[in-house]
């Protein structure tokens, strides 16, 4: 087993790692979006960030990209949010750009005072990411929010 597999999923384990994994590439899409919200959940996404990027950007079906985006959401870190703006700065399909730009714009725990507040601070931190894509989209975000 990879070291991102053994160190970044320290509550999946053995069958039931597979098992997601596994789904990650089910025909069925009620299956991707359960693995995307079971990855998403882990407690170090960054190793699993190129597996959820890719249920975010599911070609199939936006209830995929939904399900993941909500689960990264509910995380309220920089960590989750940074996964939705790195999928949204390149997504492609019109419905897929859509559906992350529903989530990130609907999400009740931003409409809060103290939820825009931490909204607008995490998009600030990510304004100096490594990864120009997400700086750009976290710019995009907070000029929409002025």
């Amino acid at each position: 087993m990879s070291d991102w597999k053994s160190d970044a999923m320290d509550d999946l384990v053995g069958q039931d790692l597979r098992d997601v994994l596994a789904g990650v590439d089910s025909p069925d899409w009620s299956v991707r979006a359960a693995a995307g919200r079971r990855l998403a959940a882990v407690p170090r996404i960054e190793e699993v960030a190129d597996v959820l990027h890719r249920l975010l950007l599911d070609p199939h079906d936006t209830g995929v990209t939904s399900d993941t985006a909500v689960a990264l959401l509910a995380r309220r870190d920089v960590a989750g949010l940074r996964a939705l703006l790195r999928a949204r700065a390149v997504a492609s399909s019109d419905g897929t750009a859509d559906q992350l730009d529903a989530e990130l714009d609907c999400d009740a725990g931003w409409m809060t005072d103290e939820g825009g507040d931490q909204l607008i601070a995490q998009l600030r931190t990510l304004t100096s990411d490594a990864d120009p894509d997400v700086r750009s989209e976290a710019l995009l975000r907070l000029a929409r929010l002025n």
